[in-house]
């Protein structure tokens, strides 16, 4: 594992969306309804914070049809998971653990 310089990042600090990013730091891809459930907002909601995050360059949204249904997965990208290592790191940091 490379570490990161601690750094603030006032777009994964909302407490929805630092629950998702560490939600997803520790798999691969999750489904949008796991995520969703662990988080326990509503499906407007965190789709809300899911674009933010796909707007910083943050998660990626997968989309895909099967046994005829939509399926969404999120999946951190590498530039998302250095930037929750480094928030991480910060609160770390900043609480003296």
């Amino acid at each position: 594992m490379t570490t990161v310089a601690p750094r603030f990042d006032p777009v994964i600090h909302a407490p929805p969306r630092l629950q998702v990013c560490g939600l997803l730091a520790v798999v691969d891809t999750m489904d949008f309804a796991t995520v969703r459930e662990e988080v326990g907002v509503s499906d407007s909601v965190l789709s809300k914070h899911v674009r933010q995050l796909e707007e910083a360059g943050y998660v990626q949204v997968r989309k895909a049809t099967r046994a005829s249904r939509v399926r969404t997965t999120l999946a951190l990208t590498a530039e998302g998971r250095r930037a929750f290592d480094a928030h991480v790191a910060e609160l770390r940091r900043i609480t003296g653990g």
